[in-house]
């Protein structure tokens, strides 16, 4: 059986994430590609360095090409925002991509997307789930990938320079030269070596890399850039005097960053930041697209610009969609991920730093200093998050009791609403705080934003402990 979650398929390899179930996925989306008569516009398909994600890639090509779908495969592993650009750029109704993207190094998965290079709506990954499911993968049709070649429906490409002449055209290499920056590089044994360096190289900055070389274990750290993954990272922008240390997630659609200082600075403060940058700097007007578990600091820099701030579910097509429907300037969420109007429609790690580092340069001023600016005119917002395994059990009755129940803790601040869009989210006059289900592993994970961290982490405690769980932060 395979589940889409927010993300895309992830399952444990193994267990889930099996030979079966790849060719099954791909039967579906062959079969419902050829009842929309697309089959020989054909798909994209790339994958990352993860554990078997390149015969995974050859087994979904396998089966695309043995139901007659044109095949356009990527020959080295690349990042989804690639896969993403190439969707978008050659019209192509969809495209696929073999990553787990931030997932631990024992899960791998599928990201499908549709026209204009967008992550794949519910619509389109619950159909295909329910189509995946009722199939029996002996009777799927296949051809070898050789074979393939050799009737003209796979079709070996690579992207990659397009790709980054489409960044490097976007941001501003020339205030980015003048500069001359020192960086320091952390693809975290993922796929944004390559794209990274040449972005950072074409505009004359000065890199030193970390954690570069192929490790399916990913240095046995999670592939997510945060405080406790990023402390070489820390060490080395201090090492080398730097301007800032970058790191991207392990398919490279999420970004991390390290200031001048040696400090983590978080995804929200990256999002908000960019956001006044764009606004501020150079003259954009747009709305911001955030989802429910992303800072309100982006509210209060769009009422200040009279912009507007749109909260969405959330999975990043959520993202998307919102983006499109309000014709919004930046969107993004808490996790690392963002976009920013005229590039493609899903989160892009290497443009997301491509534009910090313009950002840096263009405001000749240190990122510490830019983060503190941000706070001074639109006060301090401070996020804490926590997250729990689950069982079955535990899910259910958590479940029970936030969303059918609907029952809440004793709160120290004024209950303003309630919302179970997704999850149960409490809005608070100073803050919030949201419990939710992840949809790409078993765990429940609960966020809250106050004034202060210690107001928000107490805020996480009390929904936990009255959740009945464990609590010893």
């Amino acid at each position: 059986m395979v589940a889409f979650g927010t993300g895309g398929w992830r399952a444990i390899i193994g267990d889930e994430f099996t030979r079966d179930n790849i060719r099954i996925i791909a039967a579906a989306l062959a079969r419902r590609m050829k009842r929309e008569g697309c089959a020989e516009q054909g798909v994209c398909v790339g994958y990352d360095r993860r554990f078997l994600s390149r015969e995974a890639c050859i087994w979904f090509c396998e089966v695309m090409t043995g139901e007659g779908v044109h095949v356009r495969f990527v020959i080295l592993s690349c990042p989804t925002p690639l896969v993403m650009y190439t969707v978008k750029t050659l019209g192509l109704p969809y495209g696929a991509m073999v990553t787990a993207s931030h997932n631990p190094a024992v899960y791998n998965g599928i990201k499908l997307f549709t026209a204009g290079g967008r992550d794949a709506s519910e619509e389109y990954t619950g159909a295909i789930q329910e189509e995946a499911n009722s199939l029996d993968p002996a009777g799927i049709q296949s051809l070898s990938f050789e074979e393939a070649q050799q009737k003209g429906l796979l079709e070996l490409i690579d992207p990659r320079d397009d790709y980054l002449d489409s960044i490097l055209a976007q941001v501003d290499t020339e205030a980015i030269r003048r500069r001359r920056m020192r960086v320091v590089l952390d693809p975290m044994f993922g796929v944004s070596l390559t794209g990274l360096l040449t972005i950072l190289y074409t505009a004359r900055c000065d890199v030193d890399v970390i954690n570069d070389r192929h490790d399916a274990f990913f240095g046995r750290h999670l592939p997510a850039p945060n405080p406790d993954t990023l402390v070489d990272l820390q060490y080395a922008v201090k090492e080398h005097n730097a301007d800032v240390g970058i790191a991207t997630d392990g398919d490279a659609d999420r970004l991390g960053i390290i200031d001048e200082n040696g400090r983590y600075v978080n995804a929200n403060e990256i999002l908000a930041l960019l956001y006044y940058y764009l606004l501020e700097h150079k003259g954009w007007r747009g709305a911001v697209v955030r989802n429910i578990a992303t800072t309100h600091l982006l509210d209060r820099i769009a009422a200040a610009y009279g912009q507007e701030c749109i909260e969405v579910p959330v999975g990043f097509k959520h993202i998307s969609a919102g983006m499109d429907a309000h014709d919004a300037l930046i969107g993004g969420e808490s996790s690392g991920g963002l976009t920013v109007r005229g590039h493609i429609s899903g989160k892009d790690g290497l443009y997301a730093a491509s534009l910090l580092v313009e950002m840096i340069s263009v405001t000749g001023k240190p990122l510490s200093v830019l983060v503190q600016e941000m706070y001074d005119r639109f006060g301090e917002m401070r996020m804490a998050e926590y997250d729990w395994a689950l069982t079955e059990e535990s899910k259910a009755r958590i479940h029970h009791l936030t969303m059918v129940e609907k029952q809440l803790p004793e709160l120290p601040l004024k209950v303003e609403k309630v919302s179970y869009t997704d999850g149960c989210k409490v809005y608070l006059e100073g803050g919030w705080v949201i419990v939710r289900f992840s949809g790409t592993e078993p765990r429940v994970r609960i966020f809250a934003e106050a004034a202060t961290e210690e107001a928000a982490k107490d805020l996480v405690r009390r929904m936990a402990e009255f959740a009945g769980l464990e609590w010893n932060h």
